[in-house]
């Protein structure tokens, strides 16, 4: 509980701050857009030329990706079914695939399982999520972050323009250590910024009461991050055959939350605000509920 607090408190304060006549009715957009253009680029930079592409652990990898198709299959199901409109089937296909799996997913992995397992969660993380919201976030903001019909060149020009894809795509090829010491500082200490910005920012735009409306689609939308699809892939794994600790912390990692930045995302591209700010900021809260519920089910 002490290693998820500060998140809460973050919440929280970014809720109070919005009844503070100082703060503007807008400043959830300009954090959004610092996370954007700034936080999130700093962050891809410094932490993706250090990754180990040479582990054989591969469940931990591969995982993320399944859970991020057969997700945004269900949702795309669940929207023609109900009959969503545009935005609303947007905001869920990015709140649902990609999980708050490094923020919250880190620290409940090392309470959970311990600090060996931590690798783990790792390379779920940096190999699944981290990517995901990348190259299948971008996908998706091209796609539903506008009423405008998209062409084969929209899509592809604003997917190459995008700060955090414009960042994966220098970081894939940039050595360690080829950047100055006072450069790789830099990054760090802007990349350190994203989390209690990008909370904050939710915070302030978590409202507790959902128009009616979007109140199906907040339910299933955390119904399916939350449980349904960690059930699934838990009984895949069972039918497989696949044990251990490694396949057990990529079970949890599928059961968390809403991803912060996923939700900052959907916001800066007018993807029903309110409906991912609350899913991501109560989904944290409901999370604390079912992770032991897939904790004691996984073992």
């Amino acid at each position: 509980m002490e290693q998820t607090l500060p998140f809460l408190i973050l919440l929280l304060a970014g809720q109070g701050c919005r009844w503070l006549a100082v703060f503007p009715a807008d400043t959830d957009r300009s954090l959004n857009l610092y996370v954007i253009y700034l936080a999130l680029p700093a962050l891809i930079l410094d932490r993706v030329p250090g990754l180990d592409f040479s582990t054989s652990v591969l469940v931990p990898v591969l995982m993320p990706w399944l859970v991020v198709f057969c997700s945004a299959g269900l949702v795309y199901a669940l929207a023609k079914l109900l009959h969503w409109d545009r935005e609303t089937t947007g905001a869920l296909l990015l709140m649902v695939p990609l999980g708050n799996t490094s923020f919250l997913g880190i620290p409940m992995v090392e309470q959970y399982f311990g600090g060996g397992a931590v690798r783990y969660a790792l390379l779920y993380d940096q190999f699944g999520s981290f990517l995901a919201l990348s190259t299948y976030g971008t996908v998706i903001l091209a796609l539903y972050g506008t009423g405008e019909k998209q062409t084969l060149a929209s899509v592809l020009k604003k997917i190459l323009l995008f700060p955090p894809f414009m960042a994966l795509m220098v970081a894939l090829f940039l050595p360690v250590g080829a950047v100055p010491g006072w450069v790789d500082r830099l990054l760090e200490t802007t990349a350190s910024s994203l989390v209690p910005v990008v909370l904050v920012a939710i915070g302030f735009q978590v409202q507790i009461l959902l128009p009616r409306r979007e109140l199906i689609p907040f339910g299933a939308g955390l119904l399916l991050r939350l449980l349904v699809v960690p059930l699934l892939f838990l009984y895949l794994c069972r039918l497989l055959g696949l044990s251990g600790t490694a396949v057990r912390v990529a079970i949890f990692e599928t059961g968390m939350p809403p991803m912060v930045t996923a939700g900052a995302m959907a916001s800066i591209a007018g993807l029903k605000p309110r409906l991912t700010s609350a899913m991501v900021g109560l989904g944290i809260l409901i999370a604390f509920g079912t992770l032991p519920l897939i904790y004691s089910w996984s073992g």
